[in-house]
Formats: C-alpha cells, sequence, structure tokens
C-alpha cells in the first residue's frame, strides 16, 4: 500500500513531468481582465472553453464592465450567450452577479474566495479559476478533468469536487497549485481522455496505476493525442 510520503512524491514526479511536456500550459479561456475571466468561467459551465471563446468577444464588446453587463437588455444578453447553452439561467446570473458587483464591490472583482462565491453562479470552482488567472491567487479548480485524472493518478479516492481538492493540497505545494491544475487539464484535453486515454503517449505512464487502460501502442496512442505532440 502506498503511504502518504511516496504520494506525495509522486504527485510531485508527476507534476514535474507534465511541466516539461506541457510548458505552454495556461488557461485556456480568453480575457484581459478579472471581470472578462469571471463572466467567461461562468459561461463555461456545461460548455467548452472554445465555445466560450467564440462568444465573449461579442459579449464583452457590448458589456465591457459591471456597471454595463448589470444594465444589459436580458433579451439581447440571451442572444449573445446562446451558444453556451443554458443561456436563460446563466443570463440571469450574469445579471445578478453584476448587480451585485456593482452594489457590493464598486464594480470590481474582488480578490478573496470568501466573496467571489457570494456572487449568482459562483462556486468554489468558478472562485479559484479566477484567483488563480485573475490575481495570482493559488488556487486548485477541480473540473472533470482534474477530478478523472486524479482518481487514475491515485491521488484520490472521491468523486466530490472540494474532497478531491483537499487530497490534491496535501500533496501539491501550495505554490505549484495553479499550474498544477492547467498541465493536469491540458494533459485530461490532449492525452488523457475519458473513454479512450493514450497511454501509450503518456509522459507518466510509468507513475500511473491506471497505465495500460487505453490504446499502449505508441503509434496508435499518438494518433489519439488531441492538439500539437510536444517534442
Amino acid at each position: 500500500m502506498e503511504t502518504q510520503l511516496a504520494r506525495t512524491r509522486r504527485a510531485r514526479r508527476v507534476h514535474r513531468l507534465l511541466a516539461q511536456h506541457y510548458p505552454d500550459a495556461h488557461c485556456e479561456l480568453d480575457f484581459t481582465t478579472p471581470f472578462e475571466l469571471l463572466v467567461a468561467t461562468v459561461l463555461s459551465a456545461q460548455c467548452t472553453d472554445a465555445r466560450v471563446n467564440q462568444v465573449t468577444p461579442a459579449l464583452f464588446a457590448a458589456y465591457p464592465t459591471a456597471t454595463a453587463l448589470a444594465a444589459a437588455d436580458r433579451a439581447r444578453l440571451e442572444e449573445l450567450i446562446r451558444p453556451t447553452g443554458f443561456f436563460r439561467a446563466k443570463a440571469a446570473n450574469l445579471l445578478e452577479l453584476a448587480a451585485q458587483l456593482v452594489a457590493d464591490h464598486g464594480g470590481q472583482v474582488p480578490p478573496r474566495q470568501r466573496d467571489l462565491v457570494r456572487l449568482a453562479g459562483v462556486g468554489r470552482k468558478t472562485a479559484n479559476v479566477v484567483l488563480g488567472d485573475a490575481f495570482g491567487v493559488p488556487g486548485l479548480t477541480v473540473d472533470t478533468h482534474v477530478g478523472r485524472l486524479s482518481r487514475r493518478l491515485g491521488f484520490t479516492t472521491h468523486e466530490d469536487p472540494v474532497k478531491v481538492e483537499t487530497d490534491l493540497a496535501a500533496l501539491i505545494p501550495r505554490r505549484d497549485w495553479t499550474m498544477f491544475n492547467h498541465r493536469v487539464i491540458f494533459h485530461g484535453r490532449r492525452t488523457c481522455h475519458s473513454r479512450r486515454p493514450a497511454c501509450g503517449a503518456c509522459p507518466v505512464l510509468r507513475l500511473c496505476p491506471s497505465a495500460g487502460i487505453g490504446e499502449t501502442d505508441p503509434v496508435r496512442a499518438a494518433a489519439l493525442v488531441k492538439g500539437p505532440v510536444p517534442a
């Protein structure tokens, strides 16, 4: 049975290898301000980052600030965000969120988790994305990729995102949380797929207790990797 110390050492080795394999890992939502990242992250629920990035240029041009968004016509807002899915609920959350920012925070996005999670449509996952990528505050964002890979790698046995976050926080130094997140998400989107992982092209194959659940032939596995294959 793996000890906590051995698991910690393995987790940090996995992170180092992922850092080498994905040197350009980053948040794949396009944004220039904390407000834009907050809105984009709310829209990303049940939607791909690529689709959100198609929608946000027009959205941010129309509503560049919380004050502008709070005064938005709901029908127009719904039409702008329709491609992201669940657009009526998302529009309601965005309008309330913007009003809260104006009323409680001077129109600015607060840099504290306890304030962020009080905003409409913002949970712990969204708050950690904003803190890590807009404010440089380390955070672990347990999305579907991070949860899946953390279980496959034996870093947790939990399904609950908060419990997964707690387990990861015990393994990875706090300073590395945000980049660990990005690298694991890159790996989940490109190589360690949900249905057919490309095990034969995986940089952490030898450190993974789930090795072999996917395609193990290096050539066939490489063909499953999405995006450019790192050198």
